[in-house]
C-alpha cells in the first residue's frame, strides 16, 4: 500500500510488521516519534505487544535484555544522550547474544547541546558487537527495520542490531513508501524461536562471570558471530528483494556509477542522496565520478569495499563524527583497508546537523582531482 507518511512512521510500521513482544521506551527528541507511533498502533489494536514506560534510556535498554533472555522478540529506541546513557548495557546485550532491534535517531553528542544529526553518537559505540545499518530513505528505514530482526535473529548471528535514521534530516522527513502486507512479512520473518532462553524447566545462567581463562573465547564467539553475519546480510537483502521487489546494493555497500569511475566518494545516511545528485553533475560534464554508500558499518565490509575501490585514482571519505585527536573513523578504516594506489582524503562534514550541499561536494570532488589530495573540513 503506498502512502505519504513521516520516516519515523516508516520506521514504526516495519517494527509493527514485525510483531514485536515487548516495547520498553524512553522518549528523547528526534526519537520519540517512533515510540509514540508504536504505542498508537498498541492503543488502538493494530499491535498486540507490551509496551514498557521505563525511567531512563538505560532501563529501556535493560528491559529490552530481560525480555529478549525470556525468549521474546523486543525492540527499542533512543538517540544522542540516550544512547550513551544505554551505553553501559550494549556489550552485555551483545555478550549474552540477545538479537535486540535497536532504532538510533542519530544526533550530535553534547556538549555544547544540540538537537541536529550527525554520527558521533552511533560511531561511539561501533566496537561493542552490535549490527549497525544506516539508512538513506524512509522507505528504506521500513524495509531495513524488518531486515534487522531477519539478521539478527539468524541462528548463526544473534546479535543486536541498530537501524541508523539520521535525526531531523530524515526521521521527521514525509515521503512516499510501500507498507508491505502483514501476511507478506510474515511469511519473510516467522516467530521468533529463540535458541537460548530463560526457562524454569530447563535452567540456564546469562551473563555469568568470565574468567580470564574462558573470556576470550566468549569475545571470539562474538567475533565469529560478526564474520558469519556478512553472508547472511546479503542474503537476507537478497531474500528481501525476492520477496518485497526492493533491495539496496548488496545489503552492505550500495555502489552508484562506479564501473568506470576514477574519482569517488564514500559516505552514509542521507547525505548519500546528496552525494548521487552531485555525481549526476559531474557525469553531464564527461568526469568519471562515483558513488560508494556504506550500508553496514558493523560487520565491517572490507571485501566488498576493497572490490568497489578497483579502479580508482582517489576516493574521498565523508566523516559525520570526528575521532577527536585524530579523523575521522570512517576514514581510519578506509585507508587501512585500501590498495596503497588509491589517493584517500578524509572529510568531516555534517557536525551537529550543518548541512552538506552539493557545493561542499564540489569542494571534495575538486580536491580529489589533484595530483596530491588532502582532506580536512567541510565548514
Amino acid at each position: 500500500m503506498k502512502k505519504v507518511v513521516e520516516a519515523s512512521m516508516a520506521l514504526a510500521l516495519g517494527v509493527k510488521l514485525c510483531r514485536p513482544d515487548v516495547i520498553p521506551m524512553y522518549p528523547i527528541t528526534p526519537q520519540t516519534h517512533i515510540v509514540e507511533n508504536l504505542s498508537e498502533f498498541i492503543n488502538n489494536g493494530d499491535l498486540e505487544s507490551e509496551m514498557i514506560d521505563v525511567e531512563s534510556e538505560h532501563s529501556a535498554m535493560s528491559a529490552a535484555i530481560g525480555a529478549s533472555a525470556t525468549g521474546v522478540r523486543a525492540f527499542t529506541a533512543t538517540s544522542s544522550q540516550g544512547w550513551a546513557l544505554m551505553y553501559e548495557m550494549l556489550p552485555i546485550a551483545s555478550g549474552m547474544r540477545l538479537p535486540i532491534v535497536i532504532a538510533l535517531a542519530n544526533r550530535a553528542l553534547s556538549a555544547p547541546i544540540n538537537i541536529w544529526n550527525d554520527h558521533s553518537d552511533v560511531m561511539s559505540a561501533r566496537d561493542q558487537g552490535l549490527i549497525q545499518l544506516f539508512v538513506e530513505s524512509g522507505q528504506e528505514a521500513l524495509d531495513t527495520a524488518i531486515m534487522a530482526f531477519k539478521i539478527a535473529e539468524n541462528r548463526d548471528v544473534l546479535l543486536p542490531a541498530v537501524v541508523n535514521i539520521d535525526g531531523f534530516s530524515l526521521s521527521h522527513v514525509f515521503e512516499e513508501i510501500n507498507e508491505p502486507e502483514q501476511k507478506q512479512v510474515d511469511a519473510f520473518l516467522p516467530k521468533y524461536r529463540p535458541v537460548h532462553f530463560l526457562d524454569i524447566n530447563n535452567p540456564k545462567t546469562f551473563g555469568p562471570i568470565g574468567f580470564p581463562d574462558s573470556f576470550m573465547e566468549f569475545k571470539l564467539a562474538q567475533q565469529k558471530a560478526m564474520d558469519k553475519a556478512l553472508p547472511i546480510i546479503k542474503k537476507t537483502n537478497s531474500d528481501f528483494k525476492k520477496a518485497f521487489g526492493r533491495s539496496y546494493g548488496n545489503g552492505l555497500i550500495e555502489l552508484y556509477k562506479m564501473n568506470d569511475a576514477k574519482q569517488a566518494v564514500l559516505c552514509s545516511g542521507t547525505i548519500a542522496g546528496t552525494a548521487r545528485a552531485y555525481v549526476d553533475e559531474l557525469r553531464k560534464k564527461g568526469k568519471k565520478a562515483g558513488l560508494i554508500k556504506l550500508k553496514c558499518l558493523r560487520p565491517f565490509p572490507e571485501k566488498e569495499l576493497q572490490n568497489a575501490m578497483k579502479g580508482l585514482k582517489s576516493l574521498g571519505v565523508i566523516d559525520r563524527h570526528i575521532s577527536l585527536g585524530f579523523k575521522g573513523p570512517l576514514f581510519s578504516e578506509a585507508k587501512t583497508i585500501a590498495d596503497s594506489k588509491i589517493k584517500i582524503s578524509g572529510f568531516i562534514a555534517g557536525l551537529g546537523g550543518k548541512d552538506v550541499s552539493m557545493k561542499h561536494f564540489a569542494n571534495v570532488f575538486s580536491e580529489l582531482s589533484k595530483s596530491n589530495p588532502k582532506g580536512g573540513w567541510l565548514l
